[in-house]
């Protein structure tokens, strides 16, 4: 069984707390937050947790196997390298890093000591996403032509990361995982309408090797909550709507196609529409599936789903997305990354 830290119990942190609380993996927690606030309420809630606002206490405690950092994502980076420093196993919620060399040293770290390092993709986890995955690898949708996705709310600004930052690393996890291969060239564009150098809309543009293109549309700034992928194939296409609470995910047979015509004048178009099935989903909680993964990780000895390279590729296209962002949409050229050892 794991003893697990949890480091940060502001927004995020208490729903880790509670899985971990009911894991059978897990046999104590601890928390720690500056906010003393913060680690009373957790505390009364959970009597039995250990408690501290000293991060040092729990990342060099001899008898804590795990941490799982919750923290701004500027902290991130300083505290998982504490961690694995001292021989703890590492979950870092996302975004994994701000940086991909940072990214880089603490996956070359964690493998020179032989310890998990996890991202917190909880999407990864969802039965929606987990199924789309199987619909594409299995080709029901043939060749994917484009995947379009939208994610906008009004709210919650931040005043110390971006829109791509804080609400892009949830659609990048999902089209990483479904294509299972990075962007080749990257573009965006935004604009930081409310908080001067914070930007609050962006349009995030990407090209794939295979012949795909993706298009993110992220937003603080929108009169409704939006949550809906749209994903064309050869062969059928599908839609993901994460706000919907029955049939998340519709495939639609519908489709064209094109022939060359046998006679000049010839109509060279022909268009398909068929039946429209959602498909059934499992039912449990993504969150629960990520923190058993990563207690299960431990245990067993093996890589998450949802591991620290997971994390540095969603960091990479973040970067080129930003540096597009700052040069008026200039299209940034992503390198092939060797497996960082």
């Amino acid at each position: 069984m794991v003893r697990v830290a949890v480091l940060g119990v502001g927004y995020w942190g208490p729903n880790l707390v509670r899985n971990l609380i009911e894991n059978p993996l897990c046999s104590e927690v601890a928390i720690c937050d500056l906010d003393v606030g913060a680690l009373g309420k957790i505390a009364r809630r959970y009597p039995g947790v250990r408690v501290t606002s000293e991060p040092r206490e729990l990342l060099e405690a001899p008898d804590i196997d795990a941490v799982m950092i919750s923290t701004p994502p500027k902290s991130h980076f300083e505290l998982a390298r504490r961690a694995l420093e001292h021989g703890k196993h590492v979950f870092v919620e996302k975004p994994f890093t701000l940086a991909s060399d940072d990214g880089r040293e603490l996956i070359q770290l964690a493998r020179r000591r032989q310890r998990v390092v996890m991202v917190g993709h909880t999407f990864e986890y969802s039965p929606p996403v987990r199924k789309i995955g199987e619909i594409i690898r299995r080709g029901e949708l043939g060749k994917i032509f484009y995947i379009s996705s939208t994610r906008v709310n009004l709210g919650l600004h931040q005043k110390d990361s971006s829109v791509l930052w804080d609400l892009g690393p949830h659609d990048l996890s999902m089209l990483l995982y479904w294509l299972d291969e990075m962007p080749t060239e990257v573009m965006a564009t935004g604009k930081d309408f409310v908080q001067p150098g914070i930007p609050d809309v962006a349009f995030l543009f990407m090209r794939f090797g295979s012949g795909t293109i993706a298009h993110v549309q992220v937003s603080w700034l929108a009169p409704s909550k939006l949550r809906r992928t749209t994903i064309v194939g050869s062969s059928k296409m599908l839609v993901y709507d994460d706000t919907q609470n029955i049939e998340q995910v519709k495939i639609f047979d519908k489709g064209v196609s094109y022939r060359d015509p046998d006679t000049f004048g010839e109509y060279q178009l022909s268009y398909r529409t068929g039946d429209i099935v959602s498909p059934r989903l499992e039912t449990y909680e993504p969150l629960q599936a990520e923190v058993t993964d990563f207690l299960q990780s431990i245990v067993e000895g093996r890589e998450p789903l949802a591991s620290g390279d997971h994390g540095l590729r969603v960091v990479r296209v973040l970067e080129a997305a930003e540096r597009s962002l700052s040069n008026s949409g200039h299209t940034e050229i992503l390198a092939a990354e060797a497996h960082a050892r």
